[in-house]
């Protein structure tokens, strides 16, 4: 892992696509660069957001953070992981084993805000990432409907 990178940072991109999903329904982020200063996460999404629709997003980033969620990790087998998640970005090479990260209860999979394969490290609880700061989001409708979303964190 690069000496930038920082769990607290990627644990907050979880949460922030987990609301997202949650909130309209769009694929989790297809590209990120999680930096320990300001990272930068990409969604496929159909529309710009308004400045009002990135507050209330911010706002409930930063709810589902103060709720003190475990994040935990689990092993799949990949036939089963296929079922549920899409693996289209893993390689073959993963293996047949997959760690799914799940922030809130992994034992209630609906009820957890994200729950996804990943190899990262994070947090043990989500407030510990401390308060999610929304810096700046542009939509490129000529990429297909891109929204890249920057944000950092304050302690």
């Amino acid at each position: 892992m690069s000496k930038e990178y920082d769990p607290r940072m990627h644990t907050a991109e979880h949460a922030l696509s987990g609301v997202l999903i949650r909130r309209y329904g769009c694929p989790r982020c297809f590209s990120t660069h999680i930096n320990a200063n300001k990272s930068k996460v990409d969604f496929h999404f159909p529309h710009d957001l308004s400045p009002e629709d990135a507050s209330s997003i911010a706002d409930e980033v930063n709810r589902e953070l103060a709720r003190d969620l475990p994040v935990t990790a689990r092993n799949m087998a990949r036939e089963e992981a296929a079922k549920m998640f899409n693996l289209s970005r893993l390689p073959e090479s993963a293996g047949d084993t997959l760690r799914i990260v799940y922030i809130g209860d992994p034992d209630s999979p609906e009820g957890a805000l994200d729950a996804c394969p990943c190899i990262g490290e994070h947090v043990a609880h989500t407030a510990e990432c401390g308060k999610f700061v929304w810096v700046s989001h542009e939509w490129k409708p000529d990429d297909g409907g891109v929204l890249r979303i920057r944000f950092k964190l304050e302690r």
